[in-house]
């Protein structure tokens, strides 16, 4: 009999009460200025840093509810595609890694489509989930952003893309690149309909994505701090031989040089686009008529 163990601390305990377990998920550290964020706080945040203004990355489903009106949403499915076209296989095969990934994010594919209203606009939204094998864009992508687009053209509401993304998906080869300009297609399809594009950058939005319909919006938004680009820095150092800007190829730094119009934070995301949107697609909005001798014309 050990008389620590089967005496004594059973009666401190009884006097102390039990020792409540913490729940390991309570905090998290902000990767940019390393401060603890209380994740109650954090979420009611919009997983934005209180100390540092980071913007974290959140998931598809919280980046909807932000943006839609009343976080009001309807679901459109993807378009079925072959999910192994090639029968490819690295460490493991392409199959499973898919399988993997559906399970971790709950979804079929890096890309959701939702359509709703924004700002009162009707609008539709083709989003991104980086956490989906690092969002990229393979055969159902590129159907999701062709079917975006046709649904944006029959409603007639405004497309908005927001990419994060790290490129093409190497696993389909050929048929990844080649959502390039299927991609670029869809957009032109929206454009004729003369209803508005606009991109909405995220962190991160790179390689094939950036090189194709990310980059040709009517209007360009970005989230603080988001990497935008196409090769990564040392690449580019290594082919130009110089030294870049410490902020080289963030989205302030794109601001600055042109490439994107407004860096907007996320809790002024909604208000902006919908006075955007407001603007672009208001119907009742209308030119006066000439007035020819008090008549109109």
């Amino acid at each position: 009999m050990n008389w620590l163990n089967d005496i004594i601390r059973p009666r401190i305990r009884s006097l102390v009460g039990e020792q409540k377990e913490v729940p390991d998920n309570l905090w998290q550290k902000c990767p940019s200025c390393e401060g603890m964020l209380f994740h109650r706080d954090l979420e009611d945040n919009d997983n934005v840093c209180y100390h540092c203004n980071h913007h974290l990355r959140i998931t598809v489903k919280q980046r909807l509810e932000i943006i839609f009106d009343d976080s009001k949403y309807e679901t459109i499915d993807l378009p079925k595609v072959a999910h192994d076209p090639l029968k490819f296989k690295d460490r493991k095969k392409y199959a499973d890694r898919l399988k993997e990934s559906q399970n971790k994010t709950g979804l079929k594919d890096a890309i959701t489509i939702a359509k709703g209203t924004v700002g009162g606009q009707k609008a539709v939204i083709a989003a991104f989930n980086f956490s989906f094998m690092g969002g990229s864009m393979g055969a159902a992508v590129g159907e999701g952003i062709v079917r975006a687009a046709e649904e944006a053209v029959k409603d007639k509401a405004a497309f908005i893309a927001i990419p994060s993304s790290g490129g093409a998906r190497m696993q389909e080869g050929m048929i990844s690149l080649m959502q390039m300009p299927r991609s670029i297609i869809a957009v032109e399809m929206v454009k004729d309909a003369k209803l508005p594009y606009i991109v909405l950058l995220t962190d991160p939005t790179t390689g094939g994505v950036s090189a194709s319909f990310a980059m040709v919006g009517d209007i360009h938004l970005a989230e603080p701090g988001s990497t935008i680009g196409f090769a990564g820095r040392r690449v580019i150092e290594e082919t130009v031989r110089e030294t870049l800007p410490d902020d080289f190829q963030t989205a302030e730094y794109l601001q600055e040089h042109g490439m994107v119009d407004m860096v907007v934070s996320r809790k002024d995301l909604r208000e902006t686009l919908g006075r955007i949107l407001g603007l672009l697609m208001d119907q009742k909005r209308k030119t006066p008529k000439a007035k020819t001798n008090g008549k109109a014309a």
